[in-house]
């Protein structure tokens, strides 16, 4: 999936491109200031509270307050306006943050005689970004559908001041919160070829008869089923290095079972 064809739409997809860029360059720059990657940053030492009974604060805490200062300066720039798609954008950036900042763990090294641990050591280490991703999943699957409302006005630098803010489609359902991602228009069908919204369908498609996530044959044929033919497939395999500096491998011929999408 392109993000640059699925971006133009305001869907569930686009909500979750956006969340999850914001987070990335949230985390890569977080931890890029804990390893000395970055001159205008360090680790972050604001974070040091009180000590607990046998561990104290020590080590380099990856700065988490200069990648959402970062993220925020350089993801949000190019949002402008003031419309549904600003205000949407804005929020999707913010939840990918949030994130990446509400998944920071304590984590802590012994110190002691021959391992004893009687004190540690800890700091605040960033998640693996797989954790924030499969989180960032679940939120897109479900993802709030949501329409803008004005609040009233307020006085602001001597002139009235618009509030907007997002609000369900539904108005049983509660209103976003941070972590959510929200979107206003629905998501085009991917399963059919359209050359117009550039989407190529999933008629061909291999797939994995076995599984039951996106990749699976019931999902990812959207139940046109599929055909299993056996193929033989030619494979390096048996590779060696050689000093220096060759790989060497054999060719290998193996049959495997293969699952397309009618």
């Amino acid at each position: 999936m392109a993000s640059g064809i699925v971006t133009p739409r305001a869907c569930r997809e686009t909500a979750f491109i956006y969340a999850l860029m914001s987070a990335a360059v949230t985390h890569s720059v977080s931890r890029a200031c804990s390893e000395g990657a970055i001159e205008s940053c360090t680790c972050d030492y604001s974070q040091r509270g009180p000590s607990g009974a046998d561990w104290e604060w020590g080590g380099c805490s990856d700065n988490i307050q200069f990648g959402v200062k970062f993220s925020r300066e350089f993801v949000d720039a190019g949002e402008k306006g003031r419309d549904i798609r600003y205000m949407m954008n804005l929020h999707n950036n913010e939840a990918g943050r949030v994130h990446v900042s509400t998944e920071m763990r304590q984590e802590c090294k012994c110190h002691g005689m021959s391992g004893s641990c009687t004190v540690r050591t800890c700091w605040m280490r960033l998640p693996f970004f797989r954790v924030v991703g499969d989180n960032l999943k679940d939120r897109f699957d479900g993802a709030s559908r949501v329409l803008i409302s004005n609040t009233g006005r307020t006085p602001g630098n001597g002139r009235k001041k618009y509030n907007y803010q997002l609000k369900p489609y539904n108005p049983e359902h509660k209103a976003p919160s941070k972590k959510d991602l929200v979107y206003y228009e629905n998501s085009p069908n991917f399963c059919e070829k359209n050359l117009k919204l550039g989407i190529a369908g999933t008629q061909g498609r291999v797939c994995n008869e076995t599984s039951i996530g996106v990749d699976g044959c019931d999902l990812m044929c959207c139940g046109r089923g599929y055909k299993t033919e056996v193929k033989e497939v030619v494979e390096r395999c048996a590779c060696t290095f050689h000093w220096c500096c060759e790989v060497k491998c054999k060719v290998c011929r193996t049959k495997k079972t293969i699952h397309t999408c009618l």
